[in-house]
This record gives C-alpha cells, structure tokens and sequence, in this order.
C-alpha cells in the first residue's frame, strides 16, 4: 500500500509519538489531519520541530477528542485513522482517574463510532504494553492476560475493549497496536529516558531516580512509527492486537548505568527518591515483548539498538535542554 495521497488522520499528532508518525506520513506522500487539542496559545506541541516544510503540508485541527462533535468533523472523509490521542502519565492518573476515563475510554468511542457512521476504511487503535501489568511470564505476548496496576492501565484496557467490541459487533476495520516502551527525540520529562539524560547533560551533582529494578522492553520511536504503518497496511492485524517491542529487557538501573557511561559521567551518583516510585501494588516490574506476531501479521521487526537510538536522544536533549527541567520530578 502506498500512502501516497492517502487522506490519514492523526489524533494526538501533537504528541511524542504522534508528531513522528505524522512526520513520516508527511515525507511518504499522505494527506494528513493533525488532531490536536485545542489550546489558546495556538500550540500544536511536538509538531514545532517537523521541518516547515512538512508543517506547511499539515491539515491541524484543533479540537478535544471527548467531543464527540470535534471528532466526527476530523474524521469524515478520511481513509485512515490513526488514534493515539491519550493521557499517558501514569503517576497523574493516580490524582485524576476520571479524566482518563474520558479522554481514553470515552474518546476511543467517538473515535470508533465516527469511523463507522463514515465507512471509515482503516482505523489504528493505540494500547500500551502497560495493559499486561506485570508479566506472569515473559516474553508477554498477545495472549497474556491484562491487569490494571494504574487507572491508566486500566482506562487502556478499557479503551483496547471497546476497539474489540466496534470490531465484533459492527466489522468496524479496526486494528489495536500495542507498543512497549517507547523512546527517542521530543518525549517529555515524563518518561524515565529523557529523565536521565536531563539530569545528566545539565551537570547536575546527581541522578535523582524512582525504582531501579523493573524491567522494561525499549523501543525506538522510528521503529515504532513503522509498526503503525505497518500494522495499518496488514489485513491479518484487523480485529487484533499486536505487539511492537524490541523484544529485549533492561532494568531501570542499568539503563542509567549505559546513559552515564555514553555521557561520560560513569561516577555521577544515583540516588533513588520515594515520591518517584510507584504505589507497591501499582509497579509493574517486567515488560519484555514477544514480537514474533507482528513480523507473521504484516512484517513487522526493529532495527535500530538501543545503542544507536540513546546517542539519537541525547543528542535531542542536549540541544533542548530548554525544554526540561532537571531539578523538578514531572508527573
């Protein structure tokens, strides 16, 4: 399938993930309506740093996606719809589980029930490998059960429900991607990669950290942008979910240990904060993805080491340090 004038629309696309895959739809010829909430400062967030002339190609729609109303008008028309619009901090949901609910349950729904009163061709449902809680065995795949450490979690598994359900009961063409950890250029503070690398680049006098022990599957974000691609070209993965994951684990300890050693501050002290750590009962301790779906499904496999895609980050960091704040905990 060429994306070439393909009409495609992102939610989220002001978002980490989603302003690459934006970028990449752009550079292969789509259409692309770029779904962001609406903000009076005119921000479309990641979307800043694709370069003007992809920019210039963007349709942006403003909007919120539990509007129902907003949604169906970004919608209509469209040939595919990739959704990632989602609260995604795991540490704020534990302060305000309703707003997950309506943003990831409840927006997933307009989201489906758009696509279906259109006749939408494609639609791309984004899960979290977070919808698996901690592994009962690992490598985790697609049949491991779900558990809800988090109101996040669960307002995913809820939202990965609903996608099943517009599938079964309605044929909605819906496929559910579920990627691991996610990293590269533009992720926030919020995440445990650009944490690190933060603290570390801005010469502070040491690395401020939750948990070092849990295990997580790193996968880099152009890996993950060519599983969504891929995952939508593939009529194997309709009314599926398939993992994106590199298929390797690291523990939070030693992934600061490779940071500081590609960093050169090998001797910069860890020290592991309480306010930083997950309720017990809410940690989830092993992510390690089973891939071998999505390479039978639509061809799927990673290609850039965890290696190659820290230097890529760092490099993003350093030259934004602007955009972070060291010395502050980011929920």
């Amino acid at each position: 399938m060429s994306w070439s004038g393909k009409k495609v629309l992102v939610t989220g696309a002001g978002g980490f993930i989603g302003s690459h895959l934006t970028e990449e739809l752009v550079a292969q010829g789509a259409s692309v309506r770029a779904f962001v909430r609406y903000n009076s400062r005119s921000d479309h967030g990641q979307l800043a740093f694709l370069p003007a002339d992809a920019r210039e190609k963007l349709d942006v729609k403003l909007g919120d996606i539990t509007d129902p109303w907003s949604v169906e008008d970004a919608v209509q028309g469209m040939d595919c719809v990739f959704h990632l619009a989602a609260l995604i901090a795991i540490p704020y949901s534990y302060v305000a589980p309703a707003s997950y609910v309506a943003a990831n349950v409840s927006g997933t729904v307009n989201v489906l029930q758009a696509a279906r009163r259109f006749g939408t061709p494609r639609v791309v449902h984004t899960s979290t490998s977070e919808t698996y809680g901690t592994a009962i065995y690992t490598p985790i795949d697609e049949d491991h059960p779900m558990q809800g450490q988090s109101p996040y979690s669960a307002s995913k598994i809820g939202a990965d429900k609903i996608a099943e359900s517009y599938y079964r009961s309605f044929g909605t063409p819906v496929a559910t991607i579920r990627p691991f950890n996610t990293y590269g250029p533009r992720q926030s503070a919020r995440a445990v990669i650009p944490t690190i690398i933060s603290q570390v680049v801005s010469e502070q006098p040491e690395l401020r950290l939750g948990s070092l022990t849990p295990v997580r599957d790193l996968n880099y974000v152009k890996d993950t942008v060519s599983g969504f691609l891929a995952i939508a070209q593939s009529d194997a993965c309709l009314g599926e979910v398939t993992n994106i994951g590199f298929g390797k684990g690291i523990t939070i300890g030693d992934l600061a240990k490779r940071i500081l050693a590609r960093c050169g501050r090998e001797d910069l002290p860890v020290i592991t904060e309480e306010q930083r750590k997950r309720p017990e009962k809410s940690e989830v301790f092993e992510l390690v993805a089973a891939n071998a779906k999505a390479k039978e499904r639509c061809g799927w496999e990673p290609r850039w080491t965890l290696e190659r895609g820290l230097d890529e980050t760092i490099a993003f960091v350093r030259e934004n340090l602007d955009l972070y704040r060291p010395k502050v905990y980011a929920v």
